[in-house]
């Protein structure tokens, strides 16, 4: 008897996207120790390797070292917020087609226009819905890698 299982964006069955035949690599930006923990738990379970940064100029340093597959930006962080690491990261040559999903809990209008203006992919608000980021994040990675 055959088990039919999901078929994830990635076709792994894991939840994560493959990007040239690897889990796909997500740093994740936060300067809240508990959020960081939570949203590496659940994109591991999801099968996707995962990048930690607690700050602006970590998020710059392991964006250039790491070369992650898309990430997660928190606007308001200790040493550059996360405005400015959004603009410097699109106007790097080697990262600019990083896609970027904000995650922050700036939800003037203001604040979702600039960064959509600046560069971003896409934009949640905090709190937001788990499952509805890793959506987010699939749907993302596949666009980047060509599939639909």
């Amino acid at each position: 008897m055959a088990i039919y299982g999901l078929i994830t964006p990635g076709g792994d069955g894991t939840g994560a996207g493959l990007v040239d035949g690897a889990k796909a690599k997500v740093l994740i930006c936060d300067d809240d120790p508990l959020l960081l923990e939570l949203m590496e738990f659940r994109l591991r379970a999801k099968g996707y390797e995962v990048i930690k940064a607690v700050d602006g100029a970590e998020a710059l340093a392991k964006a250039t070292q790491d070369g992650p597959d898309i990430i997660v930006l928190d606007a308001m962080m200790p040493k550059a917020d996360g405005i400015e690491v959004l603009a410097r990261i699109k106007g790097d040559p080697a990262l600019s087609e990083t896609p970027i999903v904000m995650l922050t809990a700036r939800k003037a209008e203001k604040d979702i226009v600039s960064a959509l203006e600046k560069g971003a992919d896409d934009y949640l608000v905090k709190p937001f819905i788990p499952e509805e980021l890793l959506a987010r994040l699939a749907r993302l990675i596949a666009r980047r890698s060509g599939k639909r």
